[in-house]
């Protein structure tokens, strides 16, 4: 059974950095492209960007780009994401994903087999 667990959130101030990490484990690691994704109260569930399998690919969505940076190990099986300049509209609970299809897509939550529990990011103004 694959399991993915997330840690590093918590309660920043705007314009300050977390490093959020997803830990995997009942699997092989580098078979798996990653995804994040975060989901505000009252909101659905969007994504934040991926990486592929091999690390060599990234995609983020506008509203990080320049901010976020996501990056994996696969030695350790972890994925990380690397949160700076954060901002209040921020706020969520972040989720890591796995899957397999290597179609060089990261945005849709449909597309992945397995997920974390999520880690909670709070950022005040």
């Amino acid at each position: 059974q694959v399991q993915l667990v997330e840690s590093g959130g918590g309660l920043v101030q705007a314009g300050g950095s977390l490093r959020l990490s997803c830990v995997v484990s009942g699997g092989t690691f580098s078979l798996y492209d990653m995804g994040w994704f975060r989901q505000a109260p009252g909101k659905e569930r969007e994504s934040v960007g991926g990486i592929s399998w091999s690390g060599d690919s990234t995609y983020y969505v506008d509203s990080v780009k320049g901010r976020f940076t996501i990056s994996r190990d696969n030695a350790q099986n972890t994925v990380y994401l690397q949160m700076d300049s954060l901002k209040p509209e921020d706020t969520a609970d972040y989720y890591c994903a796995a899957k397999r299809d290597y179609r060089g897509t990261y945005g849709y939550t449909r597309l992945y087999e397995y997920w974390g529990q999520g880690t909670q990011v709070t950022v005040s103004s």
